[in-house]
């Protein structure tokens, strides 16, 4: 964790600490000597955001493809069956 920042020096400081923090990427808040929170910037958390709302969209696609053209349930079962049948080690 290159950028992080005490709680305290938040509660000390305020929103400013976080703003000067901001400017070296998202933020990592110290709190007990762990990890606690990190801080976004909102365009940070935009980007995020959309990516991996892009990629659920994208799974939702594969697996859509998959049920309407693929083979059904019954059909990969029945493949499976044949295919440990004829495994042997």
């Amino acid at each position: 964790m290159e950028n992080t920042i005490a709680a305290q020096e938040i509660k000390r400081r305020g929103i400013s600490a976080v703003d000067d923090a901001l400017r070296l990427g998202p933020v990592h808040v110290i709190q007990r000597n762990q990890p606690r929170y990190v801080i976004l910037s909102e365009e940070d958390y935009q980007r995020l955001a959309h990516r991996s709302k892009a990629r659920g969209e994208l799974w939702q696609q594969l697996l859509s493809a998959q049920v309407d053209k693929g083979r059904s349930k019954a059909e990969i079962d029945q493949q499976l069956a044949e295919e440990r049948g004829s495994w042997s080690p």
